[in-house]
């Protein structure tokens, strides 16, 4: 037999005792299983904080809409509202820099639809005024629509990534509310 004839053998039984032995296996599932596990959790960490504040974004839009329709004869700016807003909110980081709201009346009688696309604030642009702010007369339908802008915790991973972002790498949250100002 000659010198690569046993070279070529002894390297054949290593091969062979090599891979039949399961040293290390459960280090290979666990780098290909990790991976996902972290995202799955990192997902869930960043949808459960969306929700949380897009609950509380909807319980400080009920309370403002609340005190407006009980506030009879009054009729609340713009700065106020956002305040309220934001004070009811609690937990939306930056909320007086990022609210943004729009209100406008609607016509029972002559349907106009209120248009889709949100006002929200950009702040990778410069700073434009408010889209449309109209106090209601009495027993007219108002509808309030607020935009507030969030970062994600993790935006580069998961759920964080999927979201739709502005220049800033802010997401935007949105609730409306309809009420009627109630007459003095």
């Amino acid at each position: 037999m000659s010198m690569h004839t046993r070279i070529a053998t002894r390297i054949t039984r290593a091969a062979r005792h090599w891979r039949h032995r399961e040293d290390g296996s459960a280090t290979i599932e666990f780098a290909i299983l990790f991976p996902a596990f972290i995202m799955i959790f990192l997902s869930s960490v960043e949808l459960g904080m969306i929700t949380l504040r897009h609950a509380m974004l909807e319980r400080g839009m009920d309370m403002a809409v609340r005190n407006i329709r009980l506030g009879t004869g009054t009729a609340p700016q713009h700065s106020e509202i956002k305040a309220e807003i934001c004070e009811f909110a609690g937990v939306i980081p930056g909320c007086a820099t990022t609210l943004r709201l729009e209100m406008v009346p609607v016509d029972l009688r002559n349907a106009v639809n209120v248009p889709t696309d949100v006002d929200c604030v950009d702040t990778s642009e410069e700073v434009h005024p408010v889209r449309t702010f109209v106090n209601g007369q009495e027993n007219e339908l108002m509808i309030l629509r607020a935009c507030v802008k969030f970062d994600p915790i993790f935006p580069t991973t998961g759920l964080g990534k999927q979201l739709r972002t502005d220049g800033a790498g802010q997401a935007a949250l949105v609730v409306s509310s309809a009420f009627v100002q109630e007459p003095d």
